[in-house]
């Protein structure tokens, strides 16, 4: 029998999607609400250049990161899995941030089995390379590639910034709570397979 292995995203997934919301109105002096980040591109809302938000996340992500909050219900959803699946934490943080990541998972008391940095968006060659079941994520794109090009069930968390429709494989879903509700459905329907 196979393991089942869920793919798990950390930013705007596991922590809280509102979590960058206080460093930036502190640094571009602005009182933004997660509602007015409706877009993964922060340039625009920021009216700043990419490279600008590019140096200002490499000063400031290490920060960001360890005082990140955790989705609601992510804590309680996520240690009742790992007593029954493997659990694959695939970002795009990059490789530098690994101490970081494992301390704020360690500190929340999150369970894994292996995390991936990837210093980048795409996560289609890691979703194969360890044969991934099921993924959780929040960006929109990635969510998308991800059912298309790998075949599986992809849960998109729901934000303000990724309310483009959806292809058959997404599956929107308003929080944990939700995403378990929904596993436990397919688990029922796939019995036998796995």
């Amino acid at each position: 029998m196979k393991n089942i292995r869920f793919g798990l995203d950390i930013d705007g997934t596991v922590t809280d999607p509102a979590a960058f919301v206080p460093a930036l109105n502190q640094a571009f002096n602005k009182q933004l609400t997660i509602e007015d980040i409706t877009s993964y591109d922060l340039t625009g809302l920021l009216d700043i250049s990419y490279d600008e938000f590019s140096q200002w996340m490499k000063k400031n992500e290490a920060t960001i990161y360890e005082k990140a909050a955790m989705a609601e219900h992510a804590e309680i959803v996520i240690q009742k899995w790992a007593t029954r699946f493997e659990l694959y934490y695939v970002t795009a943080r990059g490789n530098y941030l690994e101490d970081i990541t494992k301390v704020w998972l360690e500190q929340k008391q999150l369970p894994y089995h292996h995390i991936e940095l990837l210093g980048q968006h795409d996560k289609v060659d890691a979703v194969h390379q360890y044969h991934l079941d099921i993924f959780f994520e929040d960006k929109h794109d990635n969510a998308v590639a991800i059912a298309e090009q790998c075949s599986i069930p992809v849960i998109l968390f729901d934000t303000p910034y990724n309310q483009e429709p959806v292809p058959e494989g997404v599956i929107r879903v308003k929080n944990w709570l939700e995403a378990e509700k929904w596993v436990n459905t397919w688990l029922e329907k796939h019995k036998g397979s796995y």
